[in-house]
């Protein structure tokens, strides 16, 4: 007599700290525009004023602007923390 067995394959997401590099951020950073037509170019990675590097791979118009960096150029700007 046979009998079947069943298998199941746990499959668990994979969670990514969106400060880590990967890419899959939910913000939009600013970055100098030298570096990004440098990335474009070269394929090497970009710093946002918030610290974050990665090679950028997406639009980001569509995207909210980090807090982080939208604070720190306020205060580039003189705009003080707001």
């Amino acid at each position: 007599m046979a009998t079947m067995t069943d298998t199941r394959e746990l499959v668990r997401p994979q969670v990514r700290d969106p400060s880590d590099g990967s890419g899959d951020d939910p913000f939009a950073h600013y970055v100098k525009k030298g570096d990004i037509v440098r990335s474009n170019v070269e394929g090497q990675p970009v710093k946002a004023l918030c610290g974050k590097e990665w090679i950028p791979n997406r639009d980001p118009s569509g995207l909210p602007v980090c807090p982080a960096c939208k604070k720190i150029m306020a205060a580039m700007r003189g705009g003080g923390s707001n």
